[in-house]
């Protein structure tokens, strides 16, 4: 592949193709159900440009007229996915404060659809409001361009585009640890002490392991680690003996 100027207007390459459409379709349908996974069971979800990258480049890399544009394409499919799993918060809130006494398939359709409708919409306009006139890092958006940038320079020098063996060879390993802690259970997934503080005053040290979460964990950075940590502190040594303590609870009682 030569080096082109990808912002010319003049350049004939392939970019909006139907194997680039179908394959970021397929990554964001499996991202979006990660997410949705992870976030009702911890609360948060991740990013997944950057891994998308990654897995488009591998497979695009095997057709002779496949570039970076088409390969930008794909990834800006999947990062939709942190979007759209992001209506797991609003669901269960509507349940929770009892505006919803079920779970509104079509409703909730229509409404996720008309929401990404108008994020896209809306994204036009603001495009040179918030990337051409400012000076904005965009850390993330700047890390999957660098890594679309080597993917296509590897792929111009006949080298291999790292990162997707660590991907391969990290999901395996994680469905073997937990089909061997979920499935047969021979490996422990988590565990509960309880710690006594007082007369009906109880609390919990939960500790677990979940390959899910240290790929989480490790997506979301230090920082937002720190915050969850924290939380977890503040939530099982601070709110729960103090709930307790002003709570009657009848003795005896798990």
């Amino acid at each position: 592949m030569k080096n082109h100027d990808f912002m010319s207007h003049e350049l004939k390459l392939p970019e909006l193709t139907l194997r680039g459409v179908i394959l970021g379709l397929f990554i964001t349908i499996v991202f979006t159900a990660s997410n949705v996974y992870l976030g009702l069971k911890v609360g948060l979800t991740f990013s997944s440009a950057i891994p998308a990258a990654i897995i488009s480049m591998a497979i695009l890399r095997m057709c002779k007229d496949s570039n970076i544009l088409e390969n930008n394409l794909v990834q800006t499919q999947a990062s939709a996915a942190g979007t759209l799993s992001a209506v797991i918060f609003v669901i269960p809130g509507l349940l929770m404060i009892g505006y919803w006494q079920g779970f509104q398939f079509w409703q909730t359709l229509m409404i996720c659809a008309c929401g990404g409708c108008l994020g896209v919409l809306f994204t036009i306009p603001l495009r040179r409001a918030m990337v051409v006139n400012t000076d904005l890092p965009y850390p993330e958006g700047r890390a999957a361009a660098e890594i679309l940038k080597v993917g296509s320079a590897s792929v111009s020098e006949k080298k291999g585009v790292t990162g997707m063996k660590d991907i391969v060879s990290g999901g395996v390993i994680a469905a073997l640890i937990n089909l061997f802690s979920s499935g047969f259970g021979y490996l422990s997934a988590e565990m509960m002490n309880w710690i006594h503080l007082g007369k009906n005053v109880v609390t919990c040290l939960p500790l677990g392991f979940s390959p899910a979460l240290l790929g989480a964990g490790y997506l979301i950075g230090l920082a937002s680690g720190l915050a969850i940590l924290f939380g977890l502190v503040v939530t099982w040594l601070g709110f729960v003996p103090y709930f307790m303590s002003i709570s009657d609870i009848p003795a005896g009682v798990d």
